[in-house]
């Protein structure tokens, strides 16, 4: 199979993209499990994508049940370079109205639980994470967006929960009062293991609600964000085509993604598990040679 270039994760209410041309479904097995669904892997405006619904097909699996790491890892095993992530999120401020679209630059976390690295078991490695979305990648996404005459807003805080239960008031104010800028249950621990890759990643994030700090909204409920997402649906596969040429053009990454982990493998490679090596060396093997 010919190598894909953009990988495409899609969020509540995005769970195919009607617009990929020669689509075929891969399914593929990793070294963590399997991924969320079966991978559709074709043409997007003239680049190689594949496209994996976050939740599964129907929206099976709640936010703690997805499988980061055999997402990120069977995209990482077709060639993908660029991660565009499509979530569904709350607005923690007035002017981020729902129906917006926010192209965040930091992710705070606040899930318990979730495996958040490849590593472990013999092995340790500490990438570098100030920075969690790819400038570059980000700076293309929110052009793209705004190219559709949606409103889209740059950078922001996604602060991430575990969920699956929505907020409570006492804790949105307080999200309010640390300064983020949107919530949501599904950013973490993606953008986290996508730096791990070493992919470039990236996230169009949906506002649906103003979560339950809004005294004059209705409190967040799922038909409500369902809702707003639908009606996003189509600036979202918009976007995307947008998008595509952008990626096309882009000459090899310089960006920090791209060597995240060049000296991140603490671990004396004569101590770590043959068995890890094996598995990892999608992952770390060029840096082994």
């Amino acid at each position: 199979m010919d190598r894909v270039t953009l990988g495409v994760i899609g969020g509540s209410g995005i769970y195919d993209l009607e617009s990929v041309q020669d689509a075929q479904e891969v399914q593929i097995s990793t070294p963590f499990g399997d991924p969320s669904d079966t991978l559709v892997v074709g043409v997007l405006a003239g680049l190689r994508v594949a496209f994996l619904p976050r939740h599964g097909r129907g929206h099976r699996l709640m936010p703690s049940e997805v499988n980061s790491r055999a997402n990120i890892y069977a995209l990482k095993s077709l060639g993908v370079e660029y991660v565009v992530a499509i979530s569904a999120c709350g607005s923690m401020r007035e002017e981020l109205a729902p129906r917006h679209i926010v192209v965040p630059d930091q992710v705070f976390d606040r899930t318990r639980g979730r495996p958040s690295t490849f590593f472990g078991n013999g092995i340790v490695a500490h990438v570098s994470f100030d920075e969690p979305y790819c400038s570059t990648l980000s700076s293309m996404v929110y052009q793209a967006v705004e190219k559709t005459g949606a409103t889209v807003h740059k950078g922001g805080t996604f602060l991430v929960i575990e969920g699956p239960q929505f907020s409570t008031k006492a804790e949105s104010r307080i999200y309010r009062q640390w300064g983020v800028d949107i919530i949501g249950m599904t950013a973490l621990p993606e953008a986290k293991l996508a730096r791990e890759g070493e992919l470039c990643y990236a996230c169009m994030a949906h506002v649906t609600d103003y979560d339950v700090w809004h005294e004059t909204e209705e409190p967040v409920t799922v038909a409500m964000l369902i809702e707003n997402l639908r009606s996003n649906a189509a600036v979202t596969k918009q976007a995307l085509t947008y998008l595509a040429p952008m990626i096309a053009q882009q000459q090899e990454r310089i960006c920090k993604c791209a060597s995240a982990l060049k000296s991140a493998v603490i671990t004396q490679r004569d101590y770590i598990p043959e068995s890890l090596k094996k598995d990892l060396n999608l992952l770390i093997g060029k840096y082994d040679q």
